[in-house]
């Protein structure tokens, strides 16, 4: 059965020990697998990775089967799950381990997903989607947090702090511990320690700008580039991972042309694509061909002897190489 975010008190109600929570809102999921444990005696909580379970798929299966009589019910939380580990589900389900709390933590599932379809069809299996949280509900849990704490601090503010956090419900809260710690004995906070107090900003990794540039998102490709004061070898870094990646485009670009489905092309490629960049993968594929993809690792060294052989002029070189490439046209 599905459960939408907005009724997650019905949790209290709905008696299921199976629960698949996707999507990309890590933060939110956080705070609900919390309050699902929350349910279970503490000590008895068991964290695994995928990985691991497909790895020791036996011995998974043996250690949850086999309880101590001393024993309360186990919680056991998968994290990083895919439809691979539907398999272990099928077998706990058919062997009807009962006396087990079990917590599925995906990424983004598509439809097709089999795990998904699964725990949407039957009745005694929950699934829950997290979507992203837009700026206005973070606007709004922030806004809670400092009348809660009676703090005095300007929408202006609060939209800085908003737009540093990406989305994402976490660094939000991150960010606000670390200012009720600063501002134990204080009455309000201006915007220029907001600044000065989060850095999220300022973590922005060389590969999420390289994926902004492919992915052709110009304002976030140009937030980036302000927000960091990168070096001469910081410029170096960044080209190499755009090389990177963009042989790892050519050769799903080639592979597409020999499957249509992009999805299949994705999933099945060594190495595995993290479930975060898929879908940037996704857009990069459709934004560009693979005649100017090859045409883009030329300029891409170009550019990096260029810099390397006038470092005092790196950062000018880098930015306008890769604001150029964001809004391109780069389909013909």
């Amino acid at each position: 059965m599905i459960i939408k975010t907005f009724q997650l008190e019905q949790l209290k109600k709905i008696n299921s020990n199976f629960f698949l929570l996707y999507g990309e809102n890590e933060g939110f999921k956080n705070k609900v697998i919390s309050q699902i444990s929350s349910l279970k005696p503490k000590e008895n909580i068991n964290k695994y990775d995928e990985s691991y379970i497909i790895n020791n798929f036996d011995n998974f299966i043996s250690e949850i089967a086999n309880k101590s009589f001393f024993e309360k019910e186990k919680i056991i939380i998968i994290s990083r799950a895919t439809d691979k580990i539907k398999k272990c589900l099928d077998t706990i389900l058919d062997k009807k381990i009962d006396d087990i709390y079990l917590i599925i933590n995906a990424g983004l599932l598509d439809k097709k997903s089999k795990l998904r379809s699964l725990f949407e069809k039957e009745k005694n299996l929950v699934c829950i989607p997290f979507y992203a949280d837009d700026n206005q509900t973070l606007s709004r849990l922030a806004n809670t947090f400092f009348k809660n704490k009676q703090l005095l601090i300007s929408q202006e503010t609060i939209n800085l702090l908003v737009e540093r956090c990406r989305g994402d419900r976490e660094n939000l809260n991150n960010e606000l511990s670390k200012i009720e710690m600063f501002a134990i004995n204080k009455k309000k906070i201006s915007s220029e320690e907001i600044f000065k107090l989060t850095n999220l900003a300022q973590n922005y990794s060389y590969s999420e700008l390289v994926d902004s540039t492919l992915s052709k998102n110009l304002r976030k490709t140009i937030n980036i580039l302000n927000e960091n004061n990168y070096t001469h070898e910081d410029c170096i870094a960044i080209l190499r991972i755009m090389l990177s990646k963009l042989k790892r485009l050519i050769k799903l670009k080639e592979s597409h042309s020999n499957i249509s489905d992009v999805n299949t092309v994705i999933s099945s490629y060594r190495p595995p694509i993290f479930w975060k960049e898929k879908e940037a993968v996704k857009i990069q594929m459709n934004n560009w061909s693979l005649k100017k993809l090859e045409e883009l690792v030329i300029r891409s060294n170009d550019i990096e002897l260029l810099i390397k052989k006038q470092t005092s002029n790196s950062l000018n070189f880098l930015y306008d190489f890769l604001l150029a490439e964001a809004k391109t046209n780069n389909l013909l």
